[in-house]
């Protein structure tokens, strides 16, 4: 079994995606309260982060990079990878969607707050799966049958995306505003939040 920094990172990854998805779910079952405003900054916020990170940074390395390596060298899990595949195609415009409904809910009311929440829930259980198939069946595969080399590229091409939900890293300047609201609002284990 190979170890591997692009293992880490991307369980890592994982785990705060996983997170994060827990805690937007919270939120949105709280509901605003009474500060309407900080809890639609808030989701729109973690929104953001979903598109930014794992579907632009994250699903690409996976789609370029490991995916085709592991389908060549263990085509028993080329189903596995295909929908995976179709996964990441999805996922762009799943988070579109969610943006959208959240905004129908904040501009329109709350006779548009349910289509938001279910639209939530099952993106978030659609999500949830789609990275257990990704540790359960392609990661281990990918241990198996990577080489040495192989790793090297994964290794520095996952090290790049440096996302400081991990704990790794430090957030980059530019989302320093981003991730600040998100550890104040969200709760427990991404954020501060009540």
């Amino acid at each position: 079994m190979t170890a591997s920094s692009a293992l880490h990172t991307i369980r890592d990854e994982h785990a705060a995606l996983a997170a994060m998805l827990q805690s937007l779910l919270w939120l949105v079952r709280r509901g605003p309260g009474d500060d309407r405003q900080r809890f639609f900054d808030t989701l729109r916020a973690m929104l953001f982060y979903i598109d930014e990170f794992p579907e632009r940074q994250h699903h690409p390395k996976e789609s370029d990079l490991l995916f085709p390596r592991v389908a060549r060298l263990a085509p028993e899990v080329l189903p596995v990878i295909t929908r995976l595949e179709h996964d990441h195609l999805q996922g762009e415009s799943q988070v579109r969607e969610l943006q959208h409904l959240l905004l129908a809910w904040e501009w329109l009311g709350d006779e548009r707050r349910e289509a938001f929440v279910q639209a939530c829930e099952r993106y978030v259980g659609f999500y949830l799966e789609h990275m257990r198939l990704e540790e359960q069946e392609v990661l281990p595969a990918a241990q198996r049958v990577l080489s040495d080399d192989d790793w090297q590229a994964l290794d520095a091409a996952f090290e790049a995306n440096r996302d400081p939900l991990t704990g790794r890293y430090p957030p980059d300047p530019a989302y320093e505003r981003l991730f600040q609201r998100i550890m104040e609002v969200a709760p427990a284990p991404i954020g501060l939040g009540a």
